[in-house]
């Protein structure tokens, strides 16, 4: 068994480069590629206490549905939510050296922040290989670690009919009878 699965959330460093691909595409159109890289940074205190920074750029390609998100939406700055694999390639340049290149192919994207700081446009429409483009109205994303209401709660016995005109009556507060 293996895995081979990015998770990504940052800042596009440049306007995506978006091509469209020759070839025998049975829709009648070209296959759309969308290329730009993604800045990650992390953030710690060093032995001193001193506050640090690394950052990490990662090269990003979108095929298909995603290049369109990406073309339409996105802008340097954006901060957005990436899945996907981990892909390398190597080619031969001009001079005869082996070059290799690791990027990242987008399964799913999400368009991250506020409104307001997305440079390309009103709403973000977020893509997942396989099911096509969905349009959604923006909505922001809530951080992952919130904490959540348990799944299941106990359900309250109904009281006796009885007892509960007696708590009436007699005015009865059941918590100031606690022991301690």
């Amino acid at each position: 068994m293996s895995l081979n699965k990015v998770m990504l959330i940052g800042n596009v460093g440049r306007d995506p480069e978006v091509r469209y691909l020759d070839g025998n595409n049975p829709n009648g159109g070209n296959t759309k590629v969308a290329q730009f890289t993604l800045a990650t940074t992390e953030r710690y205190r060093d032995r001193n206490g001193e506050l640090r920074e690394n950052t990490e750029w990662h090269n990003i390609v979108a095929w298909r549905n995603s290049a369109d998100v990406a073309e339409k939406f996105i802008r340097k700055g954006t901060q957005v939510y990436i899945e996907g694999k981990l892909r390398t390639r190597s080619w031969t340049d001009q001079t005869g050296n082996k070059r290799f290149t690791t990027e990242v192919t987008v399964d799913n994207l999400q368009l991250l922040g506020k409104r307001s700081d997305n440079p390309a446009g009103p709403s973000a429409p977020s893509t997942s290989a396989g099911s096509g483009y969905q349009q959604q109205s923006y909505q922001p994303q809530q951080p992952a670690y919130q904490p959540q209401q348990p799944a299941y709660q106990q359900p309250q016995q109904p009281k006796p009919a009885q007892q509960e005109a007696m708590d009436i009556s007699l005015g009865d507060n059941p918590t100031d009878d606690l022991p301690f």
